[in-house]
């Protein structure tokens, strides 16, 4: 050992602070591990604390609150049916039975606490063994101030997720916020919110009652502290450490210095996917305008590390990355806010999707992850990146278009910045886009005429459970569709956004990285460093955070065997 470095000694050591890493760390404490996780980055949380905090795991003991009838079988048929040749048999079967293992040990033995929402169907629903809800599990709101201190560690949610200058609300608050002219208990719940955040601003430089991701990466944080858990944030692990052919431990950088630290079971990759490592995304992303909504710290090193030592990345994928389509603005700190629209806006009422040309291309109540591979695909033979996500008054006013809240709170400023385009006829605003006027107005005139009739003979859209449930269902015949109709006329820039590593490290049913002659021993891969069992496909919310939990839970139990 060269002068000036240290040496110290773990069973397990976890890279990434992620909602993968995380879970993996604390699992390895309730084992009694001695557990170090390691985050390049100032906080804990990665994308995951950007995120709505979905988990999908079916079967689970949460279920039965919502009336739920589940099994590892249906959840089989579903998986299989939605994959098709890309499934692979033996890691859907461990994540389906380690899952709600993984599930009932959060909930009895850590401050893990997880919901089913009454309805929160799967996104396939149309396919054989899909369920309408009790599958999909959101954290329950934390409050922060348990973490004292380390609430700081605590990576912020995105500020576009957020109402009046940081108070953080999950689908619960939101529809208590948006009645409360309706009703007297929402109007009591959402004065009780309000309070209870101005009241935490007076001490804290955040909103502390934390919810949807940074609800679930607390409670992780949390519970790991509390159980003797060590993390160091700015470290920067730039060696994997080999000893009699396994892994033994990693080499960084921390505080300036040099440390080797050791590992006695077993190193575990969840530093977050190859998503903003410039190299790996010239081979697996296509070359198009796409945003990045997710966290700075997934730059791919793990798995560049890993690369080093004989893993290799899975080329067996529908899409090498997860989709979403996202709207984008300068903040006046000059970064840029990358918005994913997610479920707001884009199957509600009122709104359509042209591309350059002023026609539809797609059906825009399909899922996210759908709607920006529609978006790349169709730009192949026409513009469409950017397209353009269009709504008339009385949409825009009732649910919002991407960055402009429900009621048109921040409307004049975003017109005003350039992010939201308005007209007052359907021709203004086409000469605004760009796009063929002439076009715009006959796509609008057919499209009002299906949605009169509640049909939509083009693209299908509002025909699957999945796709209804996105719209309101105050409106018929079709929840999804209601012709365009009053000015003036707005409109918002679509681009794809990647939200999500599906291409990863090749692992075995354990989680164990794979070389060219099977396991390399003592290293694992879970989250977006691992290749997910979706292989590229997004049949369900919150599949990226179920996987990861789920052999977060596969690789401790694991290692600590080995």
């Amino acid at each position: 050992m060269a002068k000036g470095e240290t040496e110290k000694l773990y069973d397990l050591i976890v890279i990434g602070g992620g909602g993968a890493g995380l879970s993996a760390a604390l699992f390895g404490v309730l084992r009694g591990a001695r557990v170090l996780l390691l985050e390049s980055t100032e906080y804990v949380g990665g994308t995951t604390a950007f995120s709505g905090g979905t988990i999908w795991i079916p079967n689970t003991l949460h279920a039965a609150a919502v009336g739920a009838q589940d099994s590892v079988e249906q959840a089989e048929i579903f998986l299989h049916n939605a994959l098709g040749n890309y499934a692979s048999g033996d890691a859907i079967r461990a994540f389906l039975t380690a899952g709600p293992r993984a599930v009932e040990v959060l909930d009895r033995e850590t401050d893990v606490k997880l919901r089913p929402h009454p309805l929160h169907p799967d996104y396939l629903s149309e396919l054989p063994g899909a369920t309408m809800k009790g599958r999909a599990l959101e954290p329950i709101p934390f409050d922060g101030r348990l973490l004292g201190d380390n609430l700081d560690l605590v990576r912020p949610p995105i500020p576009e997720f957020t109402i009046l200058g940081g108070l953080m609300v999950d689908r619960v608050d939101i529809g208590h916020l948006l009645s409360m002219k309706k009703s007297w208990a929402s109007l009591r719940y959402s004065a009780s919110l309000v309070a209870r955040y101005a009241r935490d601003r007076l001490g804290h430089k955040r909103g502390v009652r934390l919810t949807m991701g940074n609800a679930l990466i607390g409670r992780l944080l949390h519970s790991f502290l509390k159980r003797g858990g060590t993390v160091w944030t700015q470290a920067r692990v730039d060696q994997l450490i080999e000893e009699k052919g396994k892994i033994a431990g990693v080499s960084l950088i921390r505080n300036g210095k040099r440390e080797n630290i050791r590992a006695a079971q077993g190193v575990i990759l969840a530093s977050g996917g190859f998503n903003r490592n410039p190299t790996l995304r010239k081979e697996l992303v296509p070359d198009v305008e796409i945003h990045t909504p997710g966290a700075p710290g997934h730059k791919g090193a793990a798995i560049e590390l890993a690369l080093g030592v004989g893993a290799r990345i899975g080329d067996r994928n529908m899409e090498n990355v997860f989709w979403a389509p996202v709207s984008i603005r300068k903040r006046s700190d000059g970064s840029t806010a990358v918005f994913p629209h997610f479920v707001f806006d884009r199957a509600k009422p009122g709104t359509l999707i042209v591309n350059k040309a002023g026609r539809r291309f797609f059906n825009e109540s399909t899922s996210y992850h759908l709607t920006g591979k529609a978006m790349i695909e169709a730009n192949r033979t026409d513009p469409c990146i950017p397209a353009y996500l269009i709504a008339d008054h009385q949409a825009i006013k009732t649910y919002g278009l991407g960055m402009v809240r429900p009621g048109g709170s921040g409307m004049s400023f975003l017109i005003k910045d350039g992010y939201l385009l308005k007209g007052e006829t359907l021709v203004e605003l086409a000469q605004r886009l760009g796009i063929d006027a002439t076009q715009l107005q006959k796509t609008v005139e057919t499209f009002n005429g299906h949605a009169a009739a509640g049909v939509d003979p083009d693209f299908g859209r509002g025909t699957t459970a999945y796709e209804r449930n996105l719209g309101d269902p105050k409106n018929g015949p079709n929840p999804t569709m209601r012709p365009l109709q009053n000015g003036p006329f707005y409109a918002v820039k679509l681009y794809p956004g990647d939200i999500g590593a599906s291409a990863g490290l090749v692992t075995d049913a354990h989680a164990r990285v794979l070389g060219k002659s099977g396991p390399i021993g003592g290293l694992y891969a879970v989250g977006n460093d691992q290749n997910s069992i979706m292989a590229g496909t997004y049949p369900a919310p919150g599949i990226t955070l179920g996987p990861a939990i789920a052999f977060a839970f596969i690789a401790v139990e694991d290692a600590l065997a080995a």
